[in-house]
């Protein structure tokens, strides 16, 4: 046998190494599957003690959806499609049925909050704040006649409306087919917190909508304060984008309703929106996902900034401290003269309805 070339057995030797590095990536990419397969189903064993299934009957015929509950007390939430429109209400959990009543329906954010009368378990509440696009998330429901089933996706994006319809408050698209019946479903993180509530599917399944878990909240602590739902708004009725950022907003005041909150705190036209409530503002239509957490009645921070010249001695050219704070800019003098001021204004949340 004749002895190889040293092209030939460098050949040789780079198929070798290709095939190994090949054999090692598809170990790790094996690896790295079983890992995450035994890390939904750890989750999904122990979260699904908390997720149920709902019965109801609404004026046209029975139906089914899923919930989970957020206190030992046997509070849960649901889809405002589940626990909506329905009554006669009961609940499947630890292989038995129990009555439950609707407490608050808000059909604003596609949320309802049921209550049994029992002890029950409970999921922790996460922050939907903390997701990012592909973050995995993991959502635990009823498919049709189904078992409990989970169902494993990521965060596809966060979108403030959907074939030209605006949502309520920005709601999270999740990469996870959904079934009937799993409407209400948790979304959870990789830590088992609840980030967000499953209420609609998008076109043939194949993605769904979850709207995020601190709406819902602010829903249970508007009925926990006052025994219903009180949506806010503060009387700005237009919002565009300004020709240059304000730190880090673009959401400059065109239209200021009369006799609402917003002008009886001194907000005005040209000025640019920082924070409402707790929520910081860089686009327009932020002001609209940040009302959603207004809770009417409330004395709620708003921030917004309009540059101006003041006298040096005029002692209300100090900062103040009160509810929020404003200050003005007005693009049409020259940045060496303009100064900036901070005047403080308490908004009082007006009602929605």
């Amino acid at each position: 046998m004749s002895p190889l070339s040293g092209s030939k057995r460098r050949a040789i030797v780079a198929s070798a190494v290709v095939f190994c590095l090949g054999a090692g990536l598809l170990f790790a990419q094996e690896q790295s599957a079983t890992a995450i397969s035994h890390q939904v189903r750890e989750l999904f064993e122990q979260a699904a003690k908390a997720v149920v299934k709902i019965h109801g009957v609404d004026e046209h015929s029975e139906i089914c959806g899923t919930g989970f509950f957020v206190d030992p007390t046997g509070t849960l939430y649901t889809a405002y499609t589940v626990g909506g429109e329905a009554g006669n209400f009961t609940v499947e959990f630890g292989g038995k049925k129990y009555p439950a009543r609707q407490l608050v329906a808000d059909i604003r954010s596609g949320t309802a909050i049921l209550k049994v009368d029992e002890t029950t378990p409970a999921l922790p509440i996460g922050k939907s704040e903390e997701l990012e696009l592909a973050t995995p998330v993991i959502s635990i429901g009823y498919p049709l006649d189904l078992p409990k089933t989970p169902n494993f996706g990521m965060i596809a994006g966060f979108d403030r409306k959907c074939l030209g319809r605006y949502f309520s408050t920005i709601h999270l698209r999740v990469n996870a087919p959904t079934q009937r019946g799993e409407a209400g479903a948790p979304l959870l993180n990789m830590k088992g917190e609840v980030v967000g509530i499953v209420v609609s599917g998008l076109e043939s399944n194949s993605a769904c909508y979850a709207v995020p878990i601190e709406a819902a909240e602010k829903i249970r602590s508007d009925f926990v304060r006052f025994g219903e739902t009180r949506h806010g708004w503060i009387g700005v009725n237009n919002v565009s984008p300004a020709l240059h950022q304000v730190d880090g907003s673009r959401a400059m005041v065109t239209q200021v309703a009369e006799d609402t909150p917003a002008a009886r705190s001194g907000l005005k036209e040209g000025d640019v929106l920082l924070q409402v409530g707790k929520k910081k503002i860089s686009d327009p239509e932020d002001v609209f996902d940040a009302s959603f957490y207004i809770t009417a009645g409330d004395r709620n921070a708003r921030q917004s900034k309009n540059d101006f010249p003041r006298a040096r001695n005029n002692a209300s050219s100090q900062p103040h401290r009160r509810a929020a704070r404003l200050s003005r800019h007005n693009p049409r003098r020259t940045p060496h003269v303009a100064r900036r001021r901070r005047d403080a204004f308490a908004v009082v949340a007006g009602s929605l309805w």
